[in-house]
Protein backbone atom coordinates (compact mmCIF):
# COMPACT_ATOMS: atom_id res chain seq x y z
CA UNK A 1 0.00 0.00 0.00
CA UNK A 2 2.13 2.44 -1.26
CA UNK A 3 -0.42 5.81 -2.53
CA UNK A 4 -0.41 7.72 1.15
CA UNK A 5 -4.01 8.58 0.12
CA UNK A 6 -5.32 5.30 0.22
CA UNK A 7 -3.13 4.50 3.51
CA UNK A 8 -4.61 7.47 5.36
CA UNK A 9 -7.70 6.65 4.07
CA UNK A 10 -7.53 2.77 5.39
CA UNK A 11 -6.09 4.27 8.89
CA UNK A 12 -9.10 6.36 9.48
CA UNK A 13 -11.73 3.71 8.87
CA UNK A 14 -9.78 1.78 11.04
CA UNK A 15 -9.62 4.32 13.68
CA UNK A 16 -13.39 5.13 12.72
CA UNK A 17 -14.42 1.34 13.62
CA UNK A 18 -12.20 1.62 16.58
CA UNK A 19 -14.22 4.11 17.82
CA UNK A 20 -17.59 2.93 17.04
CA UNK A 21 -17.33 -0.72 18.86
CA UNK A 22 -15.75 0.85 22.02
CA UNK A 23 -18.71 3.35 22.02
CA UNK A 24 -20.64 0.55 21.63
CA UNK A 25 -18.82 -1.54 24.12
CA UNK A 26 -18.75 0.89 26.57
CA UNK A 27 -22.89 1.67 26.48
CA UNK A 28 -23.49 -2.19 27.06
CA UNK A 29 -21.35 -2.03 30.40
CA UNK A 30 -22.75 1.35 31.48
CA UNK A 31 -26.40 0.95 30.10
CA UNK A 32 -27.83 -1.38 32.73
CA UNK A 33 -26.04 0.80 35.34
CA UNK A 34 -27.36 4.49 34.16
CA UNK A 35 -30.88 2.72 34.02
CA UNK A 36 -30.51 1.76 37.87
CA UNK A 37 -29.18 4.75 38.57
CA UNK A 38 -32.74 6.78 36.85
CA UNK A 39 -34.88 4.22 38.81
CA UNK A 40 -33.35 4.91 42.08
CA UNK A 41 -33.37 8.44 41.31
CA UNK A 42 -37.34 8.61 39.97
CA UNK A 43 -37.98 6.53 42.88
CA UNK A 44 -36.64 9.24 45.69
CA UNK A 45 -38.52 11.49 43.60
CA UNK A 46 -41.78 9.98 44.23
CA UNK A 47 -41.23 9.36 47.76
CA UNK A 48 -41.13 13.35 48.04
CA UNK A 49 -44.35 13.62 46.30
CA UNK A 50 -46.07 10.48 47.80
CA UNK A 51 -46.61 8.95 51.07
CA UNK A 52 -43.46 6.70 51.17
CA UNK A 53 -45.31 3.55 51.71
CA UNK A 54 -46.66 4.01 48.60
CA UNK A 55 -43.58 3.96 46.48
CA UNK A 56 -42.70 0.30 45.48
CA UNK A 57 -41.90 -1.48 42.30
CA UNK A 58 -45.29 -1.40 41.05
CA UNK A 59 -45.75 1.79 41.55
CA UNK A 60 -42.71 2.36 39.07
CA UNK A 61 -44.05 0.61 36.63
CA UNK A 62 -47.48 1.82 36.50
CA UNK A 63 -46.01 4.62 34.54
CA UNK A 64 -48.76 6.13 31.61
CA UNK A 65 -48.37 8.45 28.68
CA UNK A 66 -51.42 11.26 29.07
CA UNK A 67 -51.70 13.90 26.56
CA UNK A 68 -53.84 17.00 27.74
CA UNK A 69 -51.91 20.08 26.90
CA UNK A 70 -54.65 22.96 28.03
CA UNK A 71 -53.26 21.89 31.68
CA UNK A 72 -50.06 20.30 31.34
CA UNK A 73 -48.43 23.24 29.56
CA UNK A 74 -47.39 21.98 26.08
CA UNK A 75 -48.44 19.50 23.57
CA UNK A 76 -45.87 16.81 24.79
CA UNK A 77 -46.99 13.32 26.64
CA UNK A 78 -46.58 13.70 29.58
CA UNK A 79 -45.99 10.66 32.73
CA UNK A 80 -48.14 9.83 35.65
CA UNK A 81 -47.66 7.55 38.15
CA UNK A 82 -51.09 5.48 39.83
CA UNK A 83 -50.35 4.99 43.21
CA UNK A 84 -52.02 1.75 44.41
CA UNK A 85 -52.13 -0.18 47.95
CA UNK A 86 -54.71 -2.97 48.50
CA UNK A 87 -56.08 -2.41 44.95
CA UNK A 88 -56.95 0.64 45.50
CA UNK A 89 -55.51 3.67 44.03
CA UNK A 90 -54.42 5.98 46.55
CA UNK A 91 -53.07 8.50 44.40
CA UNK A 92 -51.51 9.81 41.11
CA UNK A 93 -48.15 11.40 40.90
CA UNK A 94 -47.88 13.97 37.85
CA UNK A 95 -45.18 15.55 35.34
CA UNK A 96 -46.45 18.97 34.27
CA UNK A 97 -44.67 21.79 32.67
CA UNK A 98 -44.95 25.23 33.80
CA UNK A 99 -44.04 26.55 30.21
CA UNK A 100 -44.11 30.45 31.34
CA UNK A 101 -41.53 30.77 34.09
CA UNK A 102 -38.55 33.79 33.38
CA UNK A 103 -36.09 31.48 31.61
CA UNK A 104 -38.46 28.73 29.50
CA UNK A 105 -40.01 25.59 30.57
CA UNK A 106 -40.23 24.72 34.50
CA UNK A 107 -40.57 20.72 34.81
CA UNK A 108 -42.43 19.94 37.82
CA UNK A 109 -43.52 16.84 39.41
CA UNK A 110 -46.89 16.60 41.32
CA UNK A 111 -48.36 14.22 43.82
CA UNK A 112 -51.95 14.30 44.58
CA UNK A 113 -53.84 11.75 46.61
CA UNK A 114 -57.33 10.37 45.66
CA UNK A 115 -59.12 13.26 47.68
CA UNK A 116 -57.39 15.48 46.15
CA UNK A 117 -55.09 16.95 48.36
CA UNK A 118 -51.60 18.00 47.42
CA UNK A 119 -49.40 15.36 48.84
CA UNK A 120 -46.00 16.92 47.54
CA UNK A 121 -44.18 18.54 44.44
CA UNK A 122 -41.37 19.11 43.49
CA UNK A 123 -39.41 20.49 40.62
CA UNK A 124 -37.47 18.22 38.13
CA UNK A 125 -35.46 20.85 35.95
CA UNK A 126 -35.73 25.07 35.22
CA UNK A 127 -33.49 27.42 34.53
CA UNK A 128 -34.56 30.05 36.93
CA UNK A 129 -31.91 32.94 37.69
CA UNK A 130 -29.42 31.78 40.21
CA UNK A 131 -30.54 33.74 43.44
CA UNK A 132 -34.07 34.55 42.37
CA UNK A 133 -36.41 32.18 40.37
CA UNK A 134 -34.49 28.96 41.89
CA UNK A 135 -36.08 29.54 44.95
CA UNK A 136 -38.45 27.31 44.25
CA UNK A 137 -35.83 24.46 44.47
CA UNK A 138 -36.03 22.51 48.15
CA UNK A 139 -32.05 23.00 48.02
CA UNK A 140 -32.94 26.68 48.04
CA UNK A 141 -36.39 27.33 49.89
CA UNK A 142 -38.94 25.96 51.57
CA UNK A 143 -41.24 27.73 49.52
CA UNK A 144 -42.19 24.10 47.06
CA UNK A 145 -43.35 22.73 50.89
CA UNK A 146 -46.42 25.85 50.88
CA UNK A 147 -48.55 23.40 48.56
CA UNK A 148 -48.53 19.98 50.30
CA UNK A 149 -51.81 19.62 51.97
CA UNK A 150 -53.36 22.03 50.17
CA UNK A 151 -56.70 20.99 47.49
CA UNK A 152 -58.27 22.91 44.99
CA UNK A 153 -61.76 23.76 45.53
CA UNK A 154 -63.07 24.90 42.18
CA UNK A 155 -61.23 25.94 38.81
CA UNK A 156 -62.50 29.70 39.53
CA UNK A 157 -60.57 29.10 43.08
CA UNK A 158 -59.02 32.56 43.49
CA UNK A 159 -56.56 31.19 46.08
CA UNK A 160 -54.57 29.14 44.12
CA UNK A 161 -52.27 33.04 43.12
CA UNK A 162 -49.64 34.66 44.02
CA UNK A 163 -50.40 36.95 47.12
CA UNK A 164 -49.30 40.05 44.69
CA UNK A 165 -52.93 38.82 42.87
CA UNK A 166 -54.55 38.09 45.60
CA UNK A 167 -53.99 34.66 46.01
CA UNK A 168 -52.23 32.29 49.36
CA UNK A 169 -48.40 31.89 47.64
CA UNK A 170 -45.93 33.61 48.49
CA UNK A 171 -43.66 35.28 45.68
CA UNK A 172 -39.95 36.16 45.76
CA UNK A 173 -38.65 39.87 45.96
CA UNK A 174 -37.78 40.80 42.71
CA UNK A 175 -38.70 37.66 40.99
CA UNK A 176 -42.85 37.24 40.87
CA UNK A 177 -42.79 35.41 37.29
CA UNK A 178 -41.44 32.32 38.42
CA UNK A 179 -43.97 31.49 41.37
CA UNK A 180 -46.38 32.30 39.21
CA UNK A 181 -45.97 30.34 36.62
CA UNK A 182 -45.14 27.31 39.19
CA UNK A 183 -48.78 27.86 40.86
CA UNK A 184 -50.82 28.56 37.47
CA UNK A 185 -49.22 25.12 36.50
CA UNK A 186 -50.36 23.29 39.52
CA UNK A 187 -53.27 24.88 39.87
CA UNK A 188 -54.08 23.17 36.23
CA UNK A 189 -52.73 19.86 37.33
CA UNK A 190 -54.76 19.87 40.34
CA UNK A 191 -58.24 20.50 37.61
CA UNK A 192 -56.90 17.85 35.38
CA UNK A 193 -57.04 15.56 38.29
CA UNK A 194 -61.01 16.54 39.07
CA UNK A 195 -61.81 16.26 35.90
CA UNK A 196 -59.65 13.19 34.36
CA UNK A 197 -58.46 11.45 36.86
CA UNK A 198 -60.91 8.49 36.23
CA UNK A 199 -59.87 8.68 32.68
CA UNK A 200 -56.21 8.83 33.57
CA UNK A 201 -56.13 5.75 35.61
CA UNK A 202 -57.81 3.50 33.09
CA UNK A 203 -55.42 4.90 30.47
CA UNK A 204 -53.64 1.80 28.56
CA UNK A 205 -50.46 3.61 26.74
CA UNK A 206 -47.56 2.84 29.27
CA UNK A 207 -44.76 4.87 29.20
CA UNK A 208 -42.93 1.91 27.67
CA UNK A 209 -44.68 1.46 24.72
Amino acid sequence: MNNPVVKNAVLLALFALICTLFVVFTNQLTGPKILQQQQAKLSRSLKQVLPADLVNPALLKSCRLIHYPEYLGNNELHKVWIARKNGQVQGIAYQTTAPDGYNGNIQLLVGVLRNGIVSGVRVISENETPGLGDKIELRKTNWILDFTGKRLRSSNDSRWAVKKDGGMFDQFSGATITPRAVVKAIKHTLELNQLKADEIISSHQKCGD
